[in-house]
Protein backbone atom coordinates (compact mmCIF):
# COMPACT_ATOMS: atom_id res chain seq x y z
CA UNK A 1 0.00 0.00 0.00
CA UNK A 2 1.36 3.26 -0.60
CA UNK A 3 1.15 6.41 0.96
CA UNK A 4 -1.96 8.48 -0.89
CA UNK A 5 -4.10 5.23 -0.23
CA UNK A 6 -2.89 4.59 3.01
CA UNK A 7 -3.63 8.65 3.90
CA UNK A 8 -7.14 8.12 1.57
CA UNK A 9 -8.02 5.05 4.40
CA UNK A 10 -7.37 7.40 7.37
CA UNK A 11 -9.53 10.15 5.72
CA UNK A 12 -12.16 8.26 4.97
CA UNK A 13 -13.41 8.63 8.99
CA UNK A 14 -11.05 10.57 10.96
CA UNK A 15 -12.57 9.29 14.12
CA UNK A 16 -12.36 5.66 13.57
CA UNK A 17 -9.48 3.70 15.88
CA UNK A 18 -6.86 1.73 14.66
CA UNK A 19 -5.62 -1.32 14.69
CA UNK A 20 -2.75 -3.21 12.83
CA UNK A 21 -2.86 -6.62 12.25
CA UNK A 22 0.28 -8.17 12.24
CA UNK A 23 1.02 -11.10 9.34
CA UNK A 24 0.41 -14.09 11.81
CA UNK A 25 -3.50 -12.52 12.60
CA UNK A 26 -2.58 -10.98 16.02
CA UNK A 27 -2.89 -7.85 16.76
CA UNK A 28 -0.40 -4.95 17.58
CA UNK A 29 -2.44 -4.25 20.93
CA UNK A 30 -4.71 -0.97 21.21
CA UNK A 31 -2.84 0.94 23.40
CA UNK A 32 -0.11 1.66 20.46
CA UNK A 33 1.84 4.92 19.59
CA UNK A 34 3.02 6.06 16.80
CA UNK A 35 6.61 7.54 18.14
CA UNK A 36 7.88 8.48 14.20
CA UNK A 37 7.10 9.15 10.68
CA UNK A 38 9.86 8.92 8.36
CA UNK A 39 11.40 8.58 5.11
CA UNK A 40 13.88 5.60 4.93
CA UNK A 41 16.43 5.49 1.85
CA UNK A 42 18.43 2.19 1.64
CA UNK A 43 21.19 2.91 -1.45
CA UNK A 44 23.24 -0.87 -2.07
CA UNK A 45 24.89 -3.10 -4.41
CA UNK A 46 23.27 -6.33 -5.01
CA UNK A 47 25.31 -9.09 -5.50
CA UNK A 48 25.48 -9.05 -9.27
CA UNK A 49 27.03 -5.48 -9.25
CA UNK A 50 24.18 -3.52 -9.71
CA UNK A 51 23.57 -0.09 -7.48
CA UNK A 52 20.07 -0.25 -6.21
CA UNK A 53 17.42 2.00 -4.15
CA UNK A 54 14.97 1.76 -2.61
CA UNK A 55 12.89 4.49 -0.30
CA UNK A 56 9.51 3.86 2.25
CA UNK A 57 7.29 5.65 4.37
CA UNK A 58 7.93 4.16 7.82
CA UNK A 59 6.05 4.08 10.96
CA UNK A 60 7.06 3.43 14.13
CA UNK A 61 4.73 1.69 16.02
CA UNK A 62 5.72 1.63 20.19
CA UNK A 63 3.19 0.08 23.25
CA UNK A 64 4.19 2.14 26.45
CA UNK A 65 2.56 1.84 29.45
CA UNK A 66 -0.26 4.25 28.34
CA UNK A 67 -2.64 1.69 28.78
CA UNK A 68 -5.41 3.57 27.84
CA UNK A 69 -4.35 5.07 24.87
CA UNK A 70 -6.04 4.90 21.85
CA UNK A 71 -4.98 6.06 18.42
CA UNK A 72 -7.44 7.35 15.78
CA UNK A 73 -7.30 8.13 11.87
CA UNK A 74 -7.48 11.70 12.69
CA UNK A 75 -4.49 11.77 14.95
CA UNK A 76 -2.73 10.14 12.75
CA UNK A 77 -3.17 12.62 10.06
CA UNK A 78 -2.08 15.34 12.08
CA UNK A 79 1.12 13.39 12.57
CA UNK A 80 1.40 12.83 8.78
CA UNK A 81 0.68 17.21 8.48
CA UNK A 82 3.66 17.81 10.87
CA UNK A 83 6.09 15.34 9.30
CA UNK A 84 5.02 16.08 5.37
CA UNK A 85 8.12 18.01 4.69
CA UNK A 86 10.48 14.57 4.90
CA UNK A 87 8.35 12.75 2.62
CA UNK A 88 9.03 12.89 -1.08
CA UNK A 89 6.34 11.17 -2.62
CA UNK A 90 2.68 10.09 -2.05
CA UNK A 91 3.76 6.86 -4.01
CA UNK A 92 6.37 5.78 -1.41
CA UNK A 93 5.33 1.76 -0.08
CA UNK A 94 4.27 2.62 3.52
CA UNK A 95 6.18 0.38 6.23
CA UNK A 96 5.28 -0.38 10.23
CA UNK A 97 8.18 -0.45 12.36
CA UNK A 98 7.66 -2.67 15.47
CA UNK A 99 9.40 -4.33 18.19
CA UNK A 100 7.92 -7.75 19.56
CA UNK A 101 10.67 -9.52 20.59
CA UNK A 102 12.91 -8.38 17.41
CA UNK A 103 12.49 -5.32 15.91
CA UNK A 104 11.02 -5.86 12.52
CA UNK A 105 9.78 -3.76 9.45
CA UNK A 106 6.20 -4.99 8.27
CA UNK A 107 4.96 -3.85 4.38
CA UNK A 108 0.99 -2.57 5.00
CA UNK A 109 -0.62 -5.03 2.11
CA UNK A 110 -4.17 -3.33 2.37
CA UNK A 111 -6.97 -2.05 5.29
CA UNK A 112 -10.83 -3.11 6.60
CA UNK A 113 -13.15 -1.22 8.54
CA UNK A 114 -14.75 -3.41 11.00
CA UNK A 115 -16.98 -2.78 14.01
CA UNK A 116 -16.07 0.94 14.06
CA UNK A 117 -11.98 0.29 13.91
CA UNK A 118 -9.79 0.63 11.04
CA UNK A 119 -7.59 -2.10 10.63
CA UNK A 120 -4.43 -2.27 8.76
CA UNK A 121 -3.08 -5.39 7.54
CA UNK A 122 0.20 -6.11 7.66
CA UNK A 123 3.00 -8.79 5.93
CA UNK A 124 6.30 -10.20 5.80
CA UNK A 125 9.60 -8.90 4.26
CA UNK A 126 11.73 -11.48 2.91
CA UNK A 127 15.43 -11.44 1.02
CA UNK A 128 15.50 -12.25 -1.81
CA UNK A 129 18.63 -12.74 -5.13
CA UNK A 130 18.55 -9.81 -6.81
CA UNK A 131 21.17 -10.77 -9.48
CA UNK A 132 20.24 -14.68 -9.96
CA UNK A 133 20.86 -15.15 -13.45
CA UNK A 134 24.43 -14.04 -12.51
CA UNK A 135 25.39 -15.52 -9.36
CA UNK A 136 23.00 -18.71 -8.95
CA UNK A 137 25.06 -21.98 -10.33
CA UNK A 138 23.05 -23.92 -12.42
CA UNK A 139 21.40 -26.66 -10.91
CA UNK A 140 21.79 -30.15 -12.04
CA UNK A 141 19.27 -32.19 -13.98
CA UNK A 142 17.98 -35.22 -12.37
CA UNK A 143 18.93 -38.61 -14.57
CA UNK A 144 15.49 -39.08 -14.80
CA UNK A 145 14.71 -36.50 -16.66
CA UNK A 146 17.20 -35.73 -18.99
CA UNK A 147 15.62 -36.92 -22.36
CA UNK A 148 13.01 -33.93 -21.55
CA UNK A 149 16.06 -31.45 -21.12
CA UNK A 150 18.16 -33.21 -24.55
CA UNK A 151 18.53 -31.34 -27.98
CA UNK A 152 15.91 -32.73 -29.94
CA UNK A 153 17.13 -34.32 -33.31
CA UNK A 154 17.58 -32.74 -36.60
CA UNK A 155 14.55 -32.26 -38.66
CA UNK A 156 15.97 -34.54 -41.33
CA UNK A 157 16.69 -37.81 -39.03
CA UNK A 158 19.72 -38.93 -37.22
CA UNK A 159 22.09 -38.87 -40.28
CA UNK A 160 20.76 -35.07 -41.10
CA UNK A 161 20.13 -33.52 -44.47
CA UNK A 162 21.77 -34.27 -47.55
Amino acid sequence: MNLAEFKAALSADPDQLLRLRLPGGDAVPVCFHITEIGQVTKDFIDCGGTRRSLTTCQLQAWVGPDDDHRLTAGKLLGIFRKGASLLSSEDLPVEIEYEHGLISQYPVTGFENADGLLIFTLTTKHTDCLAKELCLPRLPVPAMFKSAFAKPAPCCGPGGCD
